[in-house]
């Protein structure tokens, strides 16, 4: 197929949109139509987890694969090709029969979407200089966080609407627009040396990311005394340790885990190891605050939440300004510190507190968050060549994948810990508290922040992934 000419600094962004657009708002609608999926096939909402499970544990099989193959092959073949599966996948989960076909199509859209996060971010990094990377780091936040937002709304219609299977069939549109896009626009630069294939790097970390998540994400339900989940977590503790050890010690290994020895990397990825954890629980607890404690409907819930999205939107309008006077570390900072004390403050809120209150609530704690997301980000890859942006989009996603799933996982343990019996719904001191330790993690991020070392990148020489890439700001 003939590729049209398109500047690479516009068609990389579309597809990075396009691409997270599809993942985040994939991982959100689902769960909305957990409790349909369970009447269609006879079953308890608790014994169709698998559903939800079986995708973060495939996602963590294919991380640490999709940065040596984006060296080896070039982005835009991974990609395209991860794109269609994720396509496929959703049509078959969308034609399943049964719960156990559904798990399976549930599994290869993980293992699909593993590779496309990592790729797509290594492909926007690689495509702008350092200097540029502020500016083009904002496209990022919009999926991040509207797909979120507008999920449970789209996800409660369709199901509503038609049926559950809608919420898989939403997706062939956008996928199959996506293949298109980038099958005609996007070029296909390559590393020179991607280095030799490291199967038992690939083994260990990819054990190690499935087992762990499989115990964080089911932890909660199951318990996490259970043989079941104990198992899990030790196994994917010493499969790390192991992968680790081995991966340090290989010249070539599959997860380049020496760029962690670089302070600004190893800091902004810490940040967003423990930093977003206060920000995602509070958006699962959110929702089960307002339909459970105080009877507001999906609509509602939906709307009241949308308002974080705009505060993030507005912040990194200000951030984008200031990184390049100020650095990362106070902007991270701050942001973190406003997360803090937003929590405190929607830890007083009660069963009379209306729905605007609480939509201000969740502004402010856009606005915070804004602040984090986008620095953060830059920072993490501003100091890494672009020889290894593919490693270091890897790394960031493992990363990023551990906290998304610890967030919920913390939450729901609360929950249960909190609630006085195990059928009855958890008492309004329950979400309180939840709040407070969710403040307090965000405060002590805040104070880690400040420690991470500013030390200036070195744009060094500016990567050159296409024709039309140029140089056009100066770094402050």
């Amino acid at each position: 197929m003939p590729r049209y000419r398109l500047s690479q600094r516009l068609a990389v962004p579309v597809m990075f949109v396009a691409t997270l657009f599809l993942v985040v708002m994939d991982g959100a609608i689902t769960t909305v139509a957990l409790p349909s999926i369970a009447h269609q096939f006879h079953m308890t909402a608790a014994g169709i987890d698998g559903v939800v499970v079986v995708y973060p544990v495939c996602v963590g099989m294919t991380i640490p694969i999709s940065g040596w193959l984006g060296d080896r092959f070039g982005g835009k073949p991974v990609l395209l090709i991860a794109m269609a599966l994720f396509t496929l996948a959703s049509a078959l989960c969308g034609l399943a029969g049964s719960l156990g076909q559904l798990v399976v199509f549930r599994g290869l859209q993980g293992l699909a979407g593993g590779l496309l996060t990592p790729v797509i971010g290594a492909m926007l990094f690689r495509t702008f200089t350092p200097e540029e990377r502020v500016n083009a780091s904002r496209v990022m936040t919009l999926p991040q966080q509207i797909a979120p937002s507008v999920a449970p709304m789209l996800g409660g219609f369709l199901v509503d609407s038609f049926s559950w299977r809608w919420v898989f069939y939403v997706n062939l549109p956008f996928g199959a627009a996506a293949v298109l896009f980038g099958l005609l626009f996007l070029d296909n630069p390559r590393e020179e040396s991607p280095g030799r294939f490291d199967l038992t790097g690939l083994l260990l970390s990819a054990g190690a990311m499935s087992l762990l998540m499989y115990g964080v994400c089911d932890g909660a339900r199951q318990g996490w005394g259970s043989p079941v989940i104990t198992g899990s977590l030790v196994g994917g503790t010493l499969l790390l340790v192991a992968t680790v050890v081995v991966e340090l010690r290989r010249a070539e290994p599959i997860l380049r885990l020496r760029l962690f020895r670089d302070p600004l990397f190893r800091g902004a990825n810490v940040v967003n190891l423990v930093g977003l954890v206060p920000f995602m629980g509070a958006m699962y607890l959110a929702p089960l605050f307002l339909q459970e404690a105080q009877g507001a409907t999906a609509l509602e819930s939906g709307t009241s939440t949308f308002t974080e999205a705009i505060g993030v939107l507005l912040t990194v309008q200000l951030v984008a300004r200031l990184y390049g006077k100020v650095g990362p570390r106070p902007i991270i900072a701050a942001g973190l510190f406003c997360v803090s004390v937003v929590l405190a403050l929607m830890s007083t809120c009660d069963l009379n507190t209306s729905l605007w209150t609480f939509r201000l609530y969740m502004f402010l704690l856009g606005l915070g968050m804004g602040a984090v997301f986008m620095p953060t980000t830059v920072a993490s890859f501003s100091t890494v060549p672009p020889s290894d942006m593919g490693q270091a989009s890897t790394l960031s996603s493992v990363v990023r994948q551990l906290s998304m799933a610890t967030a919920p996982a913390l939450v729901a343990t609360l929950l249960v810990t909190l609630s006085t019996t195990a059928d009855a719904a958890p008492p309004l001191s329950a979400y309180r508290t939840i709040y407070l330790v969710l403040a307090a993690i965000a405060l002590a991020s805040a104070l880690f922040a400040l420690t991470i070392r500013p030390n200036r990148p070195d744009p060094g020489p500016a990567p050159q992934p296409s024709t039309d890439a140029r140089n056009t700001s100066t770094y402050n």
